[in-house]
């Protein structure tokens, strides 16, 4: 990688920052969190279409596969793990490759980076195919791993997004999608945790937020799709099934135990279905759609 990569540069206007007071140092640390965010900002048009080939992907039965090393990795496990318990996406549709392993998750070590063939063996081993989408997260974009996944993702015929700090780097020149996040230099400089994290963090929420929207598992601003396995999301499950239908909570709470905790089936209940087959019927004929299934009902 260049000496002049932006990601690894040092801002001069931070010189000295050890000598600085405590609340100095973290007003720089929370501009450069700000800086990150803007970066978003200019590729939106960028993560629609990421989300959009990954909407594809699981449409026509494939996967949405997260490939990372490092921080990012650790990133894009943190969104990856969340997607099927918010919006209900079945977990063996979600594919999390990260260099080195699970094992990174109690030691981050910076070697497995550099396994160009690990990162390749990953993708084979993981079964990447045409129906795939495959998201690949590098603050360098130049990172040997991850690089060389995107590669052999291509090469399998997935689909691939790149996420990456610098321009002109193998990861955005190869993927089909190129997000570049250009958050700069880092506070403490090369510190791609920071800027460089938060930005990817925000790119991966938008992109995963959109997929649930997109499949339908968002109704207005509500998760209908969530996973209902604890008392404070059965709560909130009752809340949307009443907030969507217009009954009583107490309604609500018995379509939801009706239909064993689904809150789309439980919607439906709640507004007129018969029985659960009934709702799950509606949800077939109109693609899982909540607003479409309650349109076939006559309440849309």
């Amino acid at each position: 990688m260049s000496a002049l990569a932006s990601t690894e540069a040092a801002d001069p206007r931070y010189a000295g920052l050890d000598a600085w007071e405590d609340e100095v140092i973290l007003s720089a640390l929370l501009d450069g969190q700000k800086r990150g965010l803007d970066a978003v900002t200019t590729v939106i048009p960028d993560i629609a279409r990421a989300a959009e080939l990954a909407v594809a992907a699981l449409r026509a039965g494939g996967r949405l596969v997260y490939l990372g090393a490092g921080s990012p990795g650790l990133i894009a496990l943190s969104d990856a793990l969340e997607i099927p318990q918010t919006y209900g996406i079945a977990r063996d549709r979600i594919v999390i490759l990260m260099a080195g392993g699970q094992a990174m998750t109690e030691e981050l070590l910076g070697g497995p980076e550099d396994d160009a063939e690990a990162g390749a063996a990953d993708i084979a081993r993981a079964g990447v195919g045409p129906n795939d989408f495959v998201i690949c997260l590098s603050a360098s974009g130049t990172t040997r791993y991850t690089v060389a996944g995107l590669l052999a993702a291509k090469a399998a015929g997935a689909r691939t997004a790149g996420i990456a700090g610098n321009p002109n780097t193998p990861l955005l020149d190869q993927a089909d999608v190129a997000i570049l996040l250009s958050t700069g230099a880092e506070v403490i400089s090369g510190s791609t945790r920071m800027a460089a994290g938060t930005a990817q963090k925000a790119t991966l929420n938008m992109i995963s937020t959109l997929i649930g929207v997109r499949m339908g598992h968002v109704h207005d601003n509500l998760m209908v799709n969530v996973t209902a396995d604890n008392a404070k999301l059965v709560l909130r499950a009752t809340g949307i099934v009443a907030r969507v239908t217009g009954v009583d909570p107490d309604v609500a709470a018995d379509a939801l135990r009706v239909a064993g905790n689904e809150v789309k089936p439980a919607i439906l209940l709640a507004a007129g279905a018969k029985n659960p087959a009934e709702a799950r019927d509606l949800l077939l004929r109109s693609g899982g759609v909540v607003r479409a299934a309650l349109a076939l009902m006559g309440q849309a």
